[in-house]
């Protein structure tokens, strides 16, 4: 166990810079991408409470509200000022942008950030985007999640990794490896959550609160969603389609469509599973999943996006019908001359 949880020379090296850039008595905030998922929320949080024993002033600025799902990571002792948008950011010492490679991720919030005097900290485990948030960097794509890194910055600068500091990893950890079940749920990552365990969290309880408490909306979205799956086994692609005016329709947001693209992909013989949501005002985005031997990121980059190479998505400008011909058609073709695979 504890060669699992030594922290890589590269990463340790990174850590040094990075606090380096810190000091007590600052006001740092902390971003994340659009749609904040369970790694962007969880290291977000964590990480404020660990600025926090190192004199450091943190709080959160996100370019979209704050998930439902995952209220319960603030408390009372994280604030959320991503109501207040880019104005938030003025006065603050230094801005750390988590779980985002590329400064578009970032939405409303980009303009400002690129306005910024200085140069974003980034702790982060995606492929590199086309314009990084900032040149101090703890990266690491072999990372499990964002969280493992920032496990990884409070092991080597001595912080104390609290019971609320250990639920927010581990959410982290359990989402972005889909319940461990992910290739990318490696021994470390397995190591890491044990360490967590040791440290409070319960792992039934966890579940109930990520897992089992989803609102009935949700599953009439899925029941929706799946009324529209399409498959062509030929190039094992399948896909689905949620409306606009989906979301509001159940009453539901942007994270109860988590794991709805994990159904085409379940179906044998697929190895690339798409899910289109129509925004409306001709914009479609689309989320990428596939299985070993596809890289979904390389698709996504052809339109813009990225992300892993089994998860990957990208924001398209069109209509339904034209983005789904483009994106089927160059899946298709992409798969045809062996492009996609690792």
């Amino acid at each position: 166990m504890s060669d699992l949880l030594a922290v890589p020379a590269v990463r340790r090296e990174a850590i040094t810079r990075l606090a380096a850039e810190l000091h007590p008595g600052m006001t740092v905030a902390l971003s994340t991408h659009i749609n904040a998922d369970g790694d962007g929320c969880g290291s977000q949080t964590a990480l404020a409470r660990l600025l926090g024993q190192m004199g450091v002033r943190a709080f959160i600025v996100n370019p979209t509200p704050w998930p439902e799902l995952f209220r319960w990571l603030l408390a009372d002792d994280v604030e959320d000022r991503s109501p207040e948008g880019a104005k938030a950011l003025k006065g603050v010492d230094r801005l750390i942008v988590l779980d985002i490679s590329d400064l578009g991720r970032l939405g409303g919030l980009a303009a400002a950030v690129r306005e910024m005097p200085q140069d974003a900290l980034v702790i982060d485990h995606h492929l590199p985007g086309d314009e990084p948030p900032g040149k101090t960097m703890l990266s690491d794509t072999a990372a499990c999640a964002t969280a493992e890194l920032v496990f990884d910055f409070a092991r080597e600068r001595g912080l104390t990794i609290t019971t609320p500091i250990a639920k927010s990893l581990y959410t982290a950890l359990v989402t972005d490896t889909g319940g461990f079940r992910f290739g990318n749920t490696s021994p470390r990552c397995l190591a890491v959550a044990a360490e967590l365990l040791t440290a409070g969290v319960d792992p039934e309880q966890m579940y109930a609160r990520i897992y089992g408490s989803v609102p009935l909306g949700r599953l009439h979205l899925l029941r929706d969603a799946l009324d529209t799956l399409e498959v062509d086994m030929a190039h094992g692609i399948a896909w689905v389609r949620i409306g606009a005016g989906a979301l509001e329709k159940h009453g539901v947001a942007s994270e109860d469509l988590d794991g709805v693209s994990e159904y085409p992909r379940s179906i044998a013989g697929v190895r690339l599973a798409i899910l289109f949501r129509d925004l409306g005002h001709g914009r479609v985005k689309v989320s990428f999943r596939s299985l070993a031997g596809v890289n979904v990121n390389t698709l996504a980059r052809r339109f813009g996006g990225g992300g892993h190479a089994r998860a990957s998505g990208a924001l398209i400008a069109g209509g339904p019908s034209e983005v789904e011909v483009q994106v089927l058609g160059e899946a298709r073709h992409l798969l045809e001359t062996g492009a996609l695979a690792d």
